[in-house]
């Protein structure tokens, strides 16, 4: 990597932390980019959590057996996707150094809902607005309540719906 390259990505990660402690109860984040759900992403997912259910692995049996007339996506996956589709809209740096300029974590949700089935090669994308800042405590954590859903392409209802929470933990923590 040329040092103009590092000195750009090292602007990034302090951006990162920057932008996470700035935000404000109401400010839209904007939308991610578009992701395709592809069987493989959902049968890895499948291994991954020990879960062999046809309607999502199985696209012989899901065509023919399935309500859906084909596979669709775990709603966990679709869950899952949340972190890469905010990421993807802020462009954040997955490569920080979380040492010395901190990071922020899943904290968990106050509200999820799996509206409505993700079929299988449908695009989906975030779309994300704050909700609530919380003051610093005492170690200087800031936690962020970000309104998430996530929509699928042509579809009038969304795929999630969710009050997901993330925490900044700064550097020494």
């Amino acid at each position: 990597m040329s040092s103009t390259e590092s000195a750009s990505r090292e602007a990034t990660r302090r951006s990162d932390a920057e932008q996470f402690q700035r935000f404000k109860a109401g400010e839209d984040i904007g939308f991610s980019e578009w992701l395709t759900v592809t069987q493989q992403m959902i049968d890895r997912f499948g291994e991954a959590t020990l879960d062999p259910d046809p309607m999502h692995i199985d696209p012989v049996w899901a065509k023919s057996e399935g309500p859906y007339g084909g596979t669709i996506a775990f709603g966990f996956l679709t869950a899952s996707l949340l972190t890469y589709l905010l990421r993807s809209t802020m462009a954040w740096d997955a490569e920080r150094s979380h040492a010395s300029h901190g990071y922020y974590m899943n904290y968990g949700f106050d509200r999820m809902r799996l509206v409505s089935p993700v079929p299988v090669g449908c695009r989906v994308r975030g779309r994300f607005r704050v909700l609530d800042v919380r003051a610093p405590d005492e170690a200087g954590r800031v936690v962020v309540k970000i309104d998430a859903v996530v929509e699928v392409e042509g579809q009038d209802r969304p795929a999630a719906v969710a009050e997901w929470l993330t925490v900044w933990i700064p550097p020494g923590q």
